[in-house]
């Protein structure tokens, strides 16, 4: 499925509210407080030269976001960093005076910080952040993740010290739940999707994404002109494409959101020009993406900084993972996580079905997120061939990537 943006606010600014949060001063927040992480730095970003050859198209970076923070994702960036948040206004609020990122380490904000559970719902990598966060301030984090969350990612939010609680359905029955129970408990709800009436917590998440372009950006040689990135509830696509939206304007890069067909409520969200829930049957591989109703915050973003919105098949995700563990010959070996290289999938999907709808050719300059490394590292293992550890070692040659 593929369908350029039909909303009539296309290409307009974005609501002040998300100009502000996505903005240069909001990511020059973030990256104040990324400072004060012991085990920051930026992501790396590759060139696949050869790839990009093989497709037609001038050059083609991926930011790997299986380096970051120690999380192996780019969540680690923002349910953490909404947690950072809340504590220090929290305890501003019962101190009486100002707090900053400074002043986290504190006795007095500490001791505000204890008395604080975060709560939310997960397929993974969020719950691991939000958790770490709590961890690294001393306060409490309950995760609910649903049936489809594997054991070695439950395992992984757990050893934060989180409370995991268990929901039958699926991530949006989870996302249900964990409101509910925060609201009899008086918790504080991180989550990083919105809905009518909590809007700031999920906004202070996508906040945290802006880190990522605002490195790339840095890093690269010159701007891209396209930009792929695959949607969940669509945070971390609306996250990028609105800070691309406010600091490059009219000159920023065609933007394409991709999603799993299984699940893919951006695109729905597109079609019907609100959020809506999107017919679901089997789980997605993309186990990262399988949300069904996209965040209407994100939406609201979306609907003016994304160009176009398309799907890829549960084939097409493996075979990304594969061909970035197993690359052309002079690209570097990359290890993606099922959700990892969907940006990259839709790439090579657009080149074969959608080049003229997008101006692709060979002076196009494409970046692409790898969003997640082996989270999951034996489901990782059954899908590529290869163990996390081999493929970084270049020890996965044998076998043609498919």
């Amino acid at each position: 499925m593929f369908l350029l943006n039909p909303n009539p606010l296309h290409r307009q600014p974005l609501d002040q509210a998300d100009a502000e949060t996505l903005g240069a001063a909001g990511a020059d927040t973030v990256e104040r407080f990324l400072s004060h992480r012991d085990n920051h730095q930026p992501t790396p970003l590759h060139a696949l030269p050869a790839l990009a050859g093989e497709l037609g198209l001038g050059a083609l970076n991926i930011k790997d976001e299986g380096f970051r923070l120690g999380l192996g994702s780019f969540k680690a960036l923002g349910g953490a960093y909404a947690v950072f948040r809340l504590v220090l206004e929290q305890a501003g609020r019962r101190l009486g005076r100002p707090v900053d990122i400074a002043d986290l380490d504190q006795p007095d904000v500490l001791a505000v910080a204890a008395t604080m559970t975060v709560a939310c719902a997960t397929d993974g990598n969020h719950g691991r952040s939000v958790a770490q966060g709590a961890q690294l301030v001393g306060a409490r984090a309950a995760i609910f993740v649903h049936a489809g969350v594997s054991e070695e990612r439950i395992a992984a939010i757990a050893r934060y010290g989180a409370q995991m609680i268990r929901v039958a359905g699926n991530y949006d029955d989870s996302v249900r739940q964990a409101a509910e129970v925060a609201d009899e408990k008086a918790w504080t709800v991180v989550s990083d999707t919105s809905w009518p009436g909590y809007e700031r917590i999920p906004g202070l998440v996508m906040q945290g994404y802006t880190a990522i372009v605002r490195e790339a950006l840095r890093q690269l040689p010159e701007a891209p002109t396209h930009v792929f990135v695959q949607a969940g509830v669509g945070g971390i696509a609306a996250a990028l494409a609105g800070h691309l939206s406010m600091v490059l304007g009219d000159a920023r890069p065609a933007f394409v959101v991709v999603e799993p067909a299984r699940a893919a409520c951006v695109l729905g969200a597109a079609r019907a020009g609100h959020p809506v829930k999107v017919a679901h049957d089997e789980p997605t591989v993309m186990a990262m993406l399988e949300c069904y109703e996209a965040s209407p915050v994100a939406w609201r973003v979306l609907a003016r900084a994304a160009d176009a919105f398309m799907t890829v098949d549960e084939d097409e995700a493996v075979s990304v993972m594969r061909r970035l563990a197993r690359p052309t010959a002079g690209d570097p070996a990359i290890v993606a996580g099922e959700s990892g290289g969907v940006g990259l999938a839709g790439v090579i999907r657009a080149v074969a079905d959608h080049r003229a709808d997008l101006g692709l050719d060979r002076k196009s300059r494409v970046l692409v997120i790898n969003t997640e490394g082996a989270t999951d590292p034996r489901r990782y293992a059954e899908l590529v061939g290869a163990s996390a550890a081999d493929v970084l070692a270049g020890k996965a040659l044998l076998g043609a990537a498919s």
